[in-house]
């Protein structure tokens, strides 16, 4: 069984930062995809930003440039740094880990956190 784990989501005044971090646990074999979605209010959850075992990373536009994704394939653990944040950041965050592969099995299985909460207000 694998669970991911995140923490780091918090309240924020605009213009900080918040660093979030989520951890894979179990027999974890290897992982394809590690990123990063948010939901807000009202709103369709979205891609933030995604990094690939080989490093490639994409983003969002509107975090370009703010936010900076990063993993490490040796503790299943993917980050978002996130800087200079806005109010219409605002949002939970939720981890996600695609193609999971843990010991014994022949296929992979994507796997959600269940949110960490980012609020930049004054």
């Amino acid at each position: 069984q694998v669970h991911l784990v995140e923490s780091g989501g918090g309240l924020v005044q605009p213009g900080g930062s918040l660093r979030l971090s989520c951890a894979a646990s179990g027999n974890i074999v290897s992982i394809d995809e590690m990123g990063w979605y948010r939901q807000a209010p009202g709103k369709q959850r979205e891609l933030v930003a995604s990094i690939w075992r080989g490093g490639s990373k994409k983003y969002v536009d509107s975090v370009m440039g703010r936010f900076t994704i990063s993993r490490d394939n040796a503790k299943n653990t993917v980050f978002l740094q996130m800087n200079s944040l806005k109010p219409e950041d605002t949002a939970v965050y939720y981890c996600i880990m695609t193609s999971v592969v843990v010991e014994g099995s022949g296929y992979g299985v994507d796997y959600w956190g269940k949110g960490t909460l980012v609020t930049v207000s004054s």
